[in-house]
Formats: structure tokens, C-alpha cells, sequence
């Protein structure tokens, strides 16, 4: 199927989704690539893999960008090149996006790839609900965080505070960072959809406010700096 949907964080910060089911020959015909991209989709062996990777450019393409606005920095971090700012973001309820400068992060998951654009840092995660996230839990954080629920809760929180400290991580991209060790959300409920973490690193504490949603089996996750 084609674009799937957008979910408004707040004024300047907006979501897009691709739920994926068309085959690799519509994205390799469909999706606009440059250089780079094409030397490292045909390094992927994993077709879902490759899925993925162009639905991204499909959802950039959605929003009047393509991959020739797009680059990634040493570390990986992903970028909107500055000549790009211009572009028109397409989005109805968002105004004033364009205003200033644009960034972007980037997550896929099994069947759904995601973007987000914002005026300020920002750093997002998709994860498919699975009961392994809540059997590894103990690994990256705090497990009381998981008590006098259900066990489809403990599945879906834990799914959730994985992408909390993930998108905190690709937020700040910085070598070191540790999951169980650095990012702390603070106590939220399921039903919040939102909260505020902490990240302490090098001397430095800084805090942060996420939202999330539920995308079919899929944890949806944003963070931006607070």
C-alpha cells in the first residue's frame, strides 16, 4: 500500500508512516536514489532489509524531498542538506515547519518504515511488540518500571522504553552512550502516551520529553530535547 499515515507530535514536529507490502521491483522503480544509496542498497542481502530502505525514500518523495536531500555524517546520524530547507513539507496542519531549519531522524521495523521532520533535534524509533523485548528487559533497564502490569503491557512498556533510549541515542549520536547506564525515562504509564527522560553522560545531564503511540503491533516513539 502507499503512505500509510502522519501523526502530529506538536507544531513543528511531524511523523510519517509506510506500512510496506509492495514488492522490491515497485520500490526499485518508484524510489529516486543517488550514488551513495544505490552502492548500499546492493550491498543489503536481506530483501526486507532493502524494503525498508526505500520505503524511506518513498515517505521523503511523499513530502516533496527525495534522496538527493538526504546525507549522513561520520557517525550515521542522518541529514536534510541546508540548500533543502526550502523544500515545501507537505502537511496541512503544520505551518510553520519551513520557517526554520528542518531535521530529520529515521526508523524501520519489519512492515512499516517512519520519518520525522522537526524544526529542532529529534530522534525516533519503530519496534514490533515481541515478547523477547520484555525477556531481555533486565539488559537496558529498569524492570520495577514493569511491575502490577499484564503481561501484553510488560510487552508493549518495555517495547516502548527500548525506543525511549533509542531515539534519545540517535538524538545525541554520541559514542559511549549506554542504555542501562545513561538514559533514564522517569515513571510514566501506558496510557500517558508521553514523558520525560534523562540523560547523564560525560559530566552532563540533559532532559528530554518523548511521545508514543501504538502503530498496529508497532511501538511508535519520539524524542526531542525538552
Amino acid at each position: 500500500m502507499p503512505f500509510y499515515k502522519e501523526i502530529i507530535i506538536n507544531s513543528n514536529t511531524v511523523a510519517y508512516f509506510w506500512k510496506i507490502s509492495e514488492d522490491i521491483i515497485w520500490f526499485k522503480e518508484k524510489a529516486l536514489l543517488n550514488e551513495k544509496s544505490l552502492s548500499r542498497l546492493q550491498t543489503m542481502q536481506s530483501v526486507s532489509h532493502q524494503k525498508g530502505f526505500l520505503a524511506v525514500r518513498m515517505l521523503l518523495q511523499h513530502i516533496n524531498l527525495t534522496d538527493f536531500d538526504l546525507y549522513y555524517d561520520a557517525f550515521g546520524k542522518p541529514h536534510l542538506k541546508v540548500e533543502s530547507q526550502k523544500s515545501k513539507v507537505k502537511s496541512q496542519e503544520i505551518n510553520n515547519i519551513n520557517s526554520k531549519q528542518k531535521h530529520i531522524s529515521i526508523s524501520h521495523s519489519h512492515e512499516f518504515s517512519c520519518i520525522c521532520i522537526s524544526n529542532k533535534s529529534v530522534g525516533i524509533d519503530i519496534e514490533i511488540c515481541k515478547e523477547k523485548t520484555l525477556k531481555i528487559a533486565s539488559r537496558y533497564m529498569d524492570v520495577t518500571h514493569l511491575d502490577n502490569l499484564t503481561i501484553a503491557d510488560k510487552i508493549k512498556k518495555a517495547t516502548v522504553i527500548w525506543g525511549i533510549k533509542e531515539s534519545i541515542f540517535k538524538l545525541k549520536n554520541e559514542k559511549g552512550i549506554s542504555f542501562p547506564k545513561h538514559i533514564f525515562e522517569r515513571p510514566f504509564k501506558i496510557e500517558d502516551k508521553k514523558g520525560t527522560a534523562q540523560l547523564i553522560f560525560n559530566n552532563n545531564t540533559e532532559d528530554f520529553q518523548f511521545q508514543f503511540d501504538t502503530i498496529e503491533e508497532y511501538a511508535f516513539v519520539c524524542a526531542l530535547t525538552k
